[in-house]
């Protein structure tokens, strides 16, 4: 069974820092491409950050860009989110996901690319 478990979450106030974990089971991970998504109060769910199957190339939204370091441990299979310089428009519920098809790059962030599991984890940004 597949299974991706974001979690890490927690409520910090702006300018500071949180690191997401994101552990998988249940298929090849150093296969897929993953990816974090999120998805604030109102608002549909929008890519973030994403990381290729071996961890060599990442993308990053331009609304995190500088702030956010994507990176992966496939002996770990986990991948993480180091979020720095929070602001509280980060406030969101977090969520990874895999590529469906193994070993395709990072190169789009539309939703119906990727799978989905689990319920995400919430970071809230004080201001």
């Amino acid at each position: 069974e597949v299974q991706l478990q974001a979690y890490g979450g927690g409520l910090v106030q702006a300018g500071g820092s949180l690191r997401l974990s994101c552990a998988a089971s249940g298929f090849t991970f150093d296969d897929y491409a993953i990816a974090w998504f999120r998805q604030g109060p109102g608002k549909e769910r929008e890519g973030v950050s994403c990381i290729s199957s071996r961890g060599g190339s990442s993308t990053y939204a331009d609304s995190v860009k500088g702030r956010f370091t994507i990176a992966r441990d496939n002996a770990k299979k986990t991948v993480y989110l180091q979020m720095n310089s929070l602001k509280p428009e980060d406030t969101a519920v977090y969520y990874c996901a895999k590529r469906r098809v193994p070993r395709l790059a990072c190169n789009s962030y539309h939703v119906s690319f990727y799978q989905f599991w689990g319920h995400g984890t919430l970071v809230t940004v004080s201001s």
